[in-house]
């Protein structure tokens, strides 16, 4: 696998987006909530005139903590027509995959074991690239 990879973190994690699908990196100035949806789902931020539906990957996960990122980066993706903005800790650079994938370790959490494609060497070290589709979903519904 050589494909390129958004090297990013996500809830402390370092994590990777394919790079094909990225089409800018951003900081989020203004989030306009939507009332009504989940928690993982910000709601919306303007760029260049389309609205773009803001996702933090971390609470998509189900971790109980948000993106905690300080200038508020984001990965612009599309996805059946919509475009996204993947709420990430840090957004780095773009690297190159090492190896195939592998299975996520158990103890990386039920979220990772969801969302996550596999993980992958990189130059940094192993990382875990996420399942867009799956992010943009969120967590599985709690039962009642």
């Amino acid at each position: 696998m050589n494909d390129l990879l958004l090297m990013c973190t996500i809830a402390g994690r370092d994590a990777a987006i394919p790079a094909l699908r990225v089409q800018t990196v951003l900081e989020i100035d203004d989030i306009t909530p939507i009332p009504g949806t989940p928690d993982f789902i910000c709601g919306l931020t303007p760029l260049r005139s389309q609205a773009l539906t803001v996702v933090d990957c971390a609470l998509a996960l189900g971790f109980d903590e948000p993106c905690s990122s300080p200038d508020r980066r984001a990965a612009v993706v599309e996805v059946d027509g919509h475009l996204y903005a993947l709420m990430v800790d840090s957004a780095q650079d773009v690297s190159e995959a090492r190896s195939d994938l592998v299975a996520i370790p158990g103890g990386l959490g039920d979220g990772w074991q969801r969302a996550g494609l596999g993980m992958v060497e990189t130059e940094t070290g192993p990382v875990v690239l996420v399942d867009i589709e799956k992010i943009i979903a969120g967590p599985p519904a709690l039962a009642a």
